[in-house]
C-alpha cells in the first residue's frame, strides 16, 4: 500500500517536533499537524514564559541586595503590559524557530487540528484525509480544573500569561510545582498571593525535608500559604471573586488561578474508536519503544503520562525516530531524571527521596542547612539545604536534593555524577570549590541520620 507520508506527527510541541526532524533526517517523508502554535506547552504556555516571569520577579530582591552591597539602587513599579509585550515577541520568535527548523528538515506542516480516522489515516479539520505508514501522537497535556469551579472564569496556566493587568490579590489553588512556582512569581511581582492546598504539605512526591524547607521560605517571603485548605464556595461578582474556604480562611480576590493538575490531551482524537484503551486519566499506554497496542501508532511526551517533563518528551521523540526510521532501536530510561522547581528558593532533585530510599533499603542521610554568603551579607535570612541519600550497602548516592538559589543549575551537574553511579566516597574525593554553596555537597563527612 502506498502512503502519503512515512510518518504523520500530531502535535507541534517539543517531543513531536524533535521526532519529526530526526525522522526526516533519517530519510523519512514526514508531516506534522499543530492546531494552535508551534512549540507546544513548553515554549508557548509553560517552561519558557514561566522562567522569564521568574527572572522578572527576582529583580526587587536583587535591587534590595544591591543596596546592602553599597549601590545606590532603586526600583520602580513593575510594568506588566510592557513585560507581556516583550514576552509575546520572544515567544513568537521561538515559535518561528520551531517552525523553520522543522521545515528546513523537510517536514510538511499543517496548521490544523488532526484526528485519527483509522490506524494509517489522519483527518484534518478541513476534511482532508492523509495516509501515513506510522502515526505519532504528541499532543501533550492540558490543565485540569475541578468540576464545581470549571466555567467560572478562573485562570489556569494556559491563560495566566495573557492577563491584561496584574491582580492586586490573587488566590492560587493547588500545591504542585506549577502552583508553587506561580505563587513565588506573583509574590515577587508585588501581588498579594494566597495559596490554598488541601494536602498537608506542598510539592507532593518530592523529598519531605526539601519540600518543607521550600514551604517555610515561601511563607517567610510573604506567600500566604494555607495548607489543609480547599475551596468550599466560589462566587464571581463585579469586583472579583468571593471565596469561602473549608478552614474558614475566606477572602476576596481579584483573580483565581487553578493549578490543580494536568491531564493528557486525548479528547476527541479518535483513539477509542480504533479500539485503543486509554488510562483512567486519558493517557495513552505505550511500551518501552513508545508503541501503542496498535502497531502503526506511537505516542511520546505528556500524553503518555510517564515522566511529564520537556527534556523527557524530546528524548522519547528522538528515540522513537531512531528506532523506527534510523535502524537503531533505543529506549528511554525514566528511572533517573533530574528536575527543578523554580520556586523561591529553587529546588533541584535527582534520584530517590529519603522516604522512597528508606522504604527500599538501609540508608545514610547527609544533610546541611546554612545561610549562604550572598544573602547573609545582604541581611536576609535565606537558608540553603544540601542533601545526599546514600545506600549503606553500596555507598552509592541514591538521591541528591538541593534547595537554594541556582539549585536547578547545580542539580544538572550532580545528575551526571549520580547517573554514572557515583558513591559517597567519590563525592568526598572531589576537591571543594571555595567559596561556593555547592562545595557543601563534597564536604559533608558524617551522616545526619541513618535508617
Amino acid at each position: 500500500m502506498a502512503f502519503d507520508f512515512d510518518l504523520f506527527v500530531i502535535g507541534g510541541g517539543s517531543g513531536g517536533v524533535r521526532a519529526a526532524r530526526i525522522a526526516a533526517g533519517h530519510g523519512a517523508s514526514v508531516a506534522l499537524a499543530e492546531e494552535y502554535r508551534m512549540g507546544g506547552t513548553c515554549v508557548i504556555r509553560g517552561c519558557v514564559p514561566k522562567k522569564l516571569m521568574v527572572f522578572a520577579s527576582e529583580f526587587p530582591t536583587a535591587v534590595a541586595d544591591a543596596r546592602a552591597y553599597g549601590w545606590d539602587a532603586r526600583i520602580g513599579a513593575f510594568d506588566w503590559p510592557a513585560f507581556r509585550a516583550a514576552l509575546d515577541a520572544e515567544l513568537s520568535r521561538l515559535e518561528g524557530i520551531y517552525r523553520s527548523n522543522a521545515q528546513n528538515a523537510g517536514v510538511t506542516i499543517f496548521d490544523s487540528r488532526a484526528t485519527l480516522a483509522d490506524p494509517h489515516t489522519v483527518a484534518l479539520a478541513d476534511g482532508r484525509q492523509i495516509s501515513a505508514k506510522h502515526i505519532l501522537i504528541a499532543t501533550g497535556g492540558r490543565p485540569f480544573v475541578p468540576e464545581p469551579w470549571a466555567g467560572m472564569g478562573c485562570m489556569t496556566s494556559n491563560e495566566v500569561f495573557r492577563m491584561e493587568s496584574l491582580p492586586e490579590r490573587l488566590l492560587i489553588v493547588g500545591g504542585g510545582y506549577i502552583a508553587s512556582e506561580f505563587a513565588c512569581i506573583f509574590n515577587g511581582l508585588g501581588v498579594k498571593v494566597t495559596q490554598f492546598y488541601r494536602g498537608a504539605q506542598i510539592l507532593r512526591g518530592f523529598d519531605e525535608e526539601a519540600r518543607g524547607h521550600v514551604a517555610s521560605q515561601m511563607q517567610a517571603d510573604g506567600v500566604d500559604l494555607q495548607l489543609g485548605t480547599d475551596i468550599k464556595a466560589l462566587e464571581h461578582d463585579g469586583s472579583g471573586y468571593r471565596v469561602k474556604a473549608t478552614t474558614g480562611h475566606d477572602g476576596q480576590f481579584d483573580a483565581v488561578l487553578f493549578a490543580t493538575g494536568r491531564v493528557p490531551n486525548t479528547d476527541g482524537l479518535g483513539l477509542q474508536g480504533l479500539g485503543l484503551s486509554l488510562a483512567d486519566n486519558g493517557a495513552i499506554p505505550v511500551d518501552a519503544f513508545s508503541q501503542t497496542a496498535i502497531p502503526s501508532i506511537y505516542a511520546v511526551g505528556d500524553v503518555t503520562d510517564r515522566v511529564n517533563l520537556t527534556p523527557v518528551a524530546i528524548r522519547e521523540g528522538h528515540a522513537f525516530a531512531d528506532t523506527v526510521f534510523g535502524a537503531t532501536p533505543r529506549t528511554v530510561d525514566h528511572s533517573l531524571v533530574a528536575s527543578a522547581v523554580f520556586t523561591r528558593p529553587e529546588l533541584g532533585t535527582i534520584g530517590l527521596s529519603e522516604e522512597a530510599a528508606r522504604d527500599r533499603e538501609r540508608i545514610h542521610v547527609y544533610c546541611a542547612a546554612f545561610r549562604p554568603m550572598h544573602s547573609l551579607f545582604a541581611g536576609r535570612n535565606d537558608r540553603v539545604m544540601m542533601k545526599l541519600v546514600v545506600s549503606q550497602a553500596t555507598d552509592r548516592v541514591l538521591g541528591c536534593h538541593i534547595v537554594g538559589d541556582h539549585a536547578g543549575e547545580m542539580i544538572q551537574l550532580a545528575a551526571v555524577a549520580i547517573g554514572m553511579g557515583a558513591t559517597k566516597a567519590d563525592f568526598d574525593r572531589t576537591m571543594a570549590v571555595h567559596p561556593t554553596m555547592a562545595e557543601e555537597l563534597v564536604t559533608m563527612r558524617a551522616p545526619t541520620r541513618s535508617s
